[in-house]
């Protein structure tokens, strides 16, 4: 998103191709300066792959939105505990928000911390409580995500301060926008990766603006003819 140009999309399945990088860098040659990279990811691990391939000098920032949902499962697992085990349940939605603030003011050292102990301290539970493995599983996997993401949780307080982006909420939507009903929702279609790839680079261009001008530089005509014909130029 650029002030004074269209938006501009990308998208690729990563199987497929071999130059995500270039694509990259075709993206931005479109926007005005030579911007600096900050690259948000939802912290998996071929996301995070693919943007050291992708962009190796950018900054990368774990989305905080995905954080928040990790965050939430375990507060919701924790409300389930509260019918069994009242006591231990108040403690740990505690330990959970201090944890949370450590996360949100950029203390990953601390958060990990915290957050093993918590995962340690969830799995010696003494509970009748039915969810007590998805919550010990879950633990576990906060400890995970929060070790091999450390050097991507910047404060996030300062930059909310500060006016910058924390999260890529507004990429759920961009989603939804670029596969449409093509990959999901009630009209799905079956697609073969080299199928997805090849829709994707259509749809993307489609809704920056740029897919008539690549196919005038396949068929010079298509120009002549647009300029021979105003009418037919504005139709398109």
């Amino acid at each position: 998103m650029a002030t004074g140009c269209n938006d501009r999309y990308f998208g690729l399945v990563r199987s497929q191709d071999d130059l995500s990088d270039r694509r990259l860098d075709a993206v931005l040659q479109g926007l005005p300066g030579t911007p600096a990279v900050t690259m948000f990811t939802d912290g998996g691990d071929s996301v995070r792959a693919l943007a050291g391939v992708m962009a190796p000098g950018a900054v990368p920032i774990l989305d905080w939105f995905h954080i928040a949902m990790r965050l939430t499962v375990l507060g919701q697992y924790t409300k389930g505990l509260a019918h069994h085990n009242p006591v231990e349940a108040a403690a740990l939605e505690s330990r959970l928000e201090r944890i949370k603030w450590r996360l949100w003011h950029g203390d990953a050292g601390e958060a990990l911390t915290r957050t093993e102990q918590l995962a340690a301290d969830v799995a010696a539970l003494d509970s009748n409580y039915p969810k007590l493995k998805r919550l010990v599983k879950a633990t576990a996997d906060l400890v995970s995500y929060i070790a091999n993401n450390a050097a991507a949780l910047p404060d996030y307080s300062e930059r909310w301060l500060t006016g910058e982006r924390i999260s890529t909420a507004f990429v759920e939507s961009t989603v939804n926008l670029v596969v449409s009903r093509r990959f999901a929702k009630k009209q799905q279609m079956q697609w073969s990766k080299q199928g997805a790839h090849r829709l994707l680079q259509t749809r993307t261009k489609a809704l920056d603006g740029t897919l008539r001008d690549l196919f005038t530089t396949w068929y010079p005509a298509m120009a002549i003819n647009d300029n021979q014909d105003p009418a037919l130029a504005m139709a398109a």
